[in-house]
């Protein structure tokens, strides 16, 4: 706990990192974002080192710290920067699309597409609990926020039924992770279509008939 407590303290007091003015320098920190991810993900965070980073990325040590002051400031926005970019994805698979429940599916779908894209995160975002605990519950409550937002939408416009939406975020998102795990990252596949019939059967109608569903 103590462990814990010190990290989300230097996550509080560690300055932000140094934003690039022209798009050369956006491209130069967005490589190093992603040889972190490689870099991370594979070694765990730990045996990662900046030189790693650097090498992957095809860029001197120099450079790193014009951008980053140290290991674990990237790896901090590294976290931040995959939430972002698995949201921006997921908006932009389900824009357009309805009913919700159908939008829940296309979404649920481009959810594992991008962990089979980006088969780092798992680990980088586990891991994250135990460099900075302030930055992976950052991770999950952006997403929640996001995905509260969106059901509270469908649910004022009649696609959804009333009901707790923080609830049904969390549900869905765990439900979303375990099967990323399961098929996407130890059987290096996506769920086979009848199974994500049955699960879009299951957010759609739970498992209860209507019988044991009356008060």
């Amino acid at each position: 706990m103590k462990i814990v407590k010190k990290n989300r303290a230097a996550a509080q007091t560690a300055p932000l990192p140094r934003q690039p003015s022209t798009a050369r320098g956006e491209a130069t920190r967005r490589r190093l974002l992603d040889a972190a991810e490689i870099e991370f993900g594979e070694k765990g965070f730990h045996n990662a080192s900046v030189a790693g980073i650097t090498q992957a990325a095809g860029v001197g040590l120099g450079t790193f710290y014009l951008y980053f002051q140290t290991k674990e400031d990237i790896f901090r926005e590294l976290v931040r920067h995959m939430g972002r970019a698995l949201r921006h994805a997921l908006s932009t698979a389900i824009a357009g699309v309805a009913p919700r429940m159908r939008a829940e599916r296309v979404g649920l779908e481009a959810f594992l597409r991008f962990v089979t894209e980006h088969r780092n995160l798992y680990r980088v975002v586990q891991e994250s609990l135990f460099v900075d605990e302030a930055i992976y519950r950052e991770y999950y409550e952006a997403f929640a926020a996001a995905y509260v937002a969106a059901l509270g939408k469908a649910q004022r416009s009649g696609e959804v039924t009333s009901g707790d939406l923080e609830a049904r975020a969390w549900a869905i998102m765990g439900l979303g992770h375990f099967l990323g795990l399961r098929y996407c990252l130890w059987e290096d596949r996506g769920p086979p279509k009848s199974l994500m019939d049955g699960v879009m059967d299951f957010i759609a109608h739970g498992m209860a008939t209507r019988e044991q569903a009356k008060p």
